[in-house]
């Protein structure tokens, strides 16, 4: 079943994003995050994936309207971002979906890829409507976590071979969650790249690790948000 897009306010003005229901019209909400590249086909195509596993599934458009055609854009882009502005319009993203998408009453998911990853975490820190974080491969420097207000549990999932998130940086963020007393699960996959999850991107893409991470994602958000 294909999505939409669709708008939403946000912060005074009106955002964008891409919504996709399952057949039944209603399921848990879970935002979905984009990479630095932008709202590409890509993450609609993982909003209709959560819409065929049953979630009602929203992905704003964090770059109004832009996407990026090269990583050096890709890159000008994502530092150019508005932290805060972006954590805005994830918080009236999971407003929409709750109050007009057809989401189930109750706390919703956030994930990210890339750039979204560290967003969705971020965003985890400040809205306790979240239930669940799922963190794959997240960075962003310009974004900082406060830890002591998280409330949501976090999935985490990284690449051995990743020279963007280091095993080493993933690790790092593990045990900041722990020593703040946070609930998570991290996953270093052995022998993939970053991005190893994008199927659009045949260089990097892993077949095998990205089915067993999205098969962990569904579980965990299943049983998070039940």
């Amino acid at each position: 079943m294909a999505g939409q897009m669709v708008e939403f306010p946000s912060n005074g003005s009106s955002a964008r994003g891409y919504l996709a229901r399952p057949a039944s019209g209603s399921g848990p909400g879970v935002i979905v995050l984009q990479e630095w590249w932008g709202l590409v086909e890509h993450i609609k195509q993982v909003a209709d994936r959560f819409a065929e596993a049953g979630f009602v599934a929203l992905a704003p458009d964090l770059y109004r309207g832009r996407s990026a055609q090269s990583p050096d854009e890709a890159g000008r882009m994502m530092m150019a971002l508005d932290i805060q502005e972006a954590v805005r319009d994830t918080r009236a993203a999971i407003t929409h979906v709750l109050q007009q998408g057809g989401a189930v009453p109750g706390r919703v998911a956030t994930i990210g890829f890339c750039m979204g990853g560290q967003l969705a975490l971020a965003s985890a820190c400040s809205d306790e409507r979240i239930g669940a974080c799922a963190d794959f491969y997240g960075v962003h420097p310009q974004a900082k976590l406060d830890l002591a207000a998280l409330r949501a549990p976090v999935l985490g999932i990284f690449a051995e071979n990743d020279a963007f998130v280091t095993p080493a940086v993933a690790r790092k963020l593990e045990s900041s969650l722990r020593e703040a007393g946070k609930r998570c699960d991290f996953h270093v996959f052995p022998g993939v790249d970053h991005a190893f999850f994008n199927d659009s991107r045949p260089e990097v893409f892993d077949a095998a690790a990205a089915q067993r991470a999205w098969d962990m994602t569904l579980r965990f958000f299943r049983t998070e948000l039940q």
